[in-house]
């Protein structure tokens, strides 16, 4: 394993898509039938028959919400059925941790430092991932100019355009740019 915040991974969109959905529904499936069984035990439990139990039922549907966050976050995703769904979220994640820092990104690539340069090509090849695996393709054709712009000016240099992995020392080095 790599000293790399995260590496980008070939995946099958409709693989993915597929694996997610149903991800998706069995955690849905879970919090509703966790929330009616909290909702329930904290009426019979608390409650008054006949009378105004609204604040029970939420505080039985906000205890379904915390158990589900429990439930997935500590016993399913570690689990291998899972793994596209964190994949996922780990992608999101780390583009975001560039798009946090995009400004000190743009004014090292402006100066041509190669972190900075390296940093943006790792960030346009997780976009592409990422708009990839979710179906949307329309909105990464805006940047494909961009995307081949940058890749040119880093062959220019000599860099190598397979920035596959979130390196921190990426992060680090630009934000000495502001």
């Amino acid at each position: 394993m790599s000293d790399a915040l995260f590496d980008i991974r070939p995946m099958n969109p409709e693989q993915y898509r597929e694996k997610t959905r149903r991800i998706a529904i069995g955690i849905a499936v879970l919090f509703i039938a966790l929330a009616m069984l909290m909702a329930t035990l904290s009426v019979q439990l608390f409650g008054t028959p006949g009378g105004d139990n609204f604040r029970w039922n939420l505080i039985g549907v906000l205890a379904g919400v915390a158990i589900t966050l429990a439930l997935v976050r500590l016993q399913l995703w570690p689990r291998p059925f899972m793994a596209p769904a964190v994949y996922g979220w780990r992608l999101k994640r780390s583009l975001m941790r560039v798009t946090n820092l995009m400004h000190r990104v743009k004014a090292g690539v402006a100066v041509n430092d190669p972190a900075a340069m390296k940093l943006l090509r790792f960030y346009h090849l997780g976009v592409t991932q990422m708009h990839q695996l979710d179906g949307n393709t329309s909105d990464l054709s805006q940047m494909v100019h961009e995307i081949d712009a940058h890749r040119e000016a880093m062959t220019a240099q000599g860099l190598d355009t397979e920035q596959t992995h979130l390196d921190p020392a990426w992060l680090d080095a630009v934000k000495r740019f502001g």
